[in-house]
């Protein structure tokens, strides 16, 4: 298994991300809320986009470094989402929107991520 973050795994369309915001169903796992919807592209890929609010960090390097934990993150643990028992698992974009007020550790991201591909694994969509 390659634990890699190509160009096709990452959500940068104009019209998906309009269309993830506007029909797409969410839920809240602190510090993120996650935005996701069913997709069937030509290629079988989850796409996947991190967003962090300017408003509370001011400093760009402070977003990016939340931004570059958060998909290191996935990047680490995207494998949990395609081992489900049933292999008809659809394929999703995944928005994160970033919402705790402070900086947290790799480690403390990386635990919630789980926490998070875990619960869209089980969602039936």
């Amino acid at each position: 298994m390659t634990y890699n973050f190509p160009k096709e795994e990452r959500l940068h369309s104009k019209k998906l991300i309009q269309e993830l915001f506007e029909k797409g169903s969410s839920f809240y796992l602190y510090p993120f809320k996650v935005m996701y919807l069913p997709y069937s592209p030509e290629k079988p890929v989850n796409q996947f986009l991190v967003s962090v609010a300017k408003r509370r960090f001011k400093n760009a390097v402070d977003r990016n470094l939340i931004k570059r934990r958060v998909k290191e993150a996935y990047r680490l643990n995207k494998h949990l989402l395609l081992q489900t028992e049933d292999q008809t698992t659809p394929t999703l974009l995944i928005g994160l929107v970033y919402t705790g007020k402070e900086i947290h550790d790799s480690k403390m991201i990386d635990f919630r991520m789980k926490k998070l591909i875990a619960q869209l694994a089980k969602i039936d969509i």
